[in-house]
């Protein structure tokens, strides 16, 4: 996804494509780009073998390359072969890589290691703050109001209307579960349209564009002074913002905050009407979170004390 963005980058990620377009050239990676970016085309298909499956998060960048290199030559030149079909003039590695030569999967397994120091690396604590808030809010519903709650709010391209859920999608097809089930993927550099994997066969996912408001990458050249939030927001309503990385109830936000309830609940409302906070009705509770967008600026704005 983070290709795709580079290449033709949505609103909010402008500026980021741009700097990244540049240390990129600063890198020398012209060659590590031009090879990911033939298996990545901006448009259409790519290959599924990319995003393996796994029986469990993947720990490690290692562990997740080597679950790439590890697929077996039919997936390969299956996977291959249809990119190649729906290109004018495919890349001459491809025809290696489809075969399963080594030499092609090191070229590929060099590219993905680079790739992520440059690209993706830089930005690992703002992309997993965001990914996290995304994945503790929809978990929270599953286990309140079950999966049906869930799949109702996975976004304005999704519909659930039961027994279906409805995805805008580039192309009209239908993936029938056949009782194996549905993981769902949030993805910081989707951007618009859900996206599943090509083979019916393989397990369904469903991947969509994480809840982040207004986001923006963090320019790693600046360097706000750590009292910025202090001084946008104010001192109270910072420390707010900061502590609600995860849920808090307005008592419990108010023992933070060392003040009366009533005044908790004020500057939540503030802060929800900023859209950096949302509050959730649970039973005689009510729980504020943090948005993505309110993680970009606690993250943009200095550490968290």
């Amino acid at each position: 996804m983070s290709l795709h963005q580079l290449a033709r980058p949505f609103f909010f990620f402008t500026a980021w494509a741009r700097r990244t377009r540049m240390q990129l050239a600063a890198q020398g990676m012209g060659a590590e780009v031009g090879l990911l970016t033939s298996l990545v085309p901006p448009t259409g298909y790519f290959p599924d073998f990319l995003t393996p499956a796994t029986t469990g998060p993947v720990a490690d960048l290692e562990t997740g390359i080597d679950a790439v290199l590890s697929t077996g030559t039919r997936r390969l030149h299956g996977d291959i072969s249809r990119l190649a079909a729906g290109q004018a003039r495919p890349a001459a590695w491809l025809d290696d890589l489809a075969h399963g030569r080594p030499p092609a999967l090191r070229r590929l397994g060099a590219a993905l290691r680079r790739y992520h120091q440059v690209v993706l690396a830089p930005h690992a604590e703002v992309r997993a703050a965001l990914v996290g808030t995304d994945l503790q809010g929809r978990a929270r519903r599953l286990l309140d109001d079950g999966s049906e709650a869930l799949l109702a709010r996975l976004g304005p391209t999704l519909r659930w209307r039961p027994p279906v859920l409805e995805a805008d999608y580039p192309v009209d097809r239908d993936l029938r579960l056949d009782g194996r089930g549905l993981t769902v993927i949030p993805s910081l550099y989707a951007h618009h349209l859900p996206i599943t994997l090509a083979d019916p066969a393989l397990q369904p996912v469903l991947v969509y564009p994480v809840a982040r408001g207004e986001l923006w990458l963090p320019d790693n050249s600046v360097h706000p002074s750590p009292t910025a939030l202090d001084e946008l927001l104010g001192p109270t309503r910072a420390v707010a913002l900061r502590c609600l990385d995860t849920p808090h109830t307005t008592t419990s936000l108010a023992a933070r905050l060392n003040t009366s309830p009533s005044t908790a609940s004020r500057h939540a409302a503030v802060l929800r009407r900023a859209a950096l906070v949302t509050t959730e009705r649970t039973g005689t509770s009510v729980l504020h979170t943090r948005t993505a967008l309110g993680t970009a600026l606690v993250h943009g704005a200095g550490p968290m004390p």
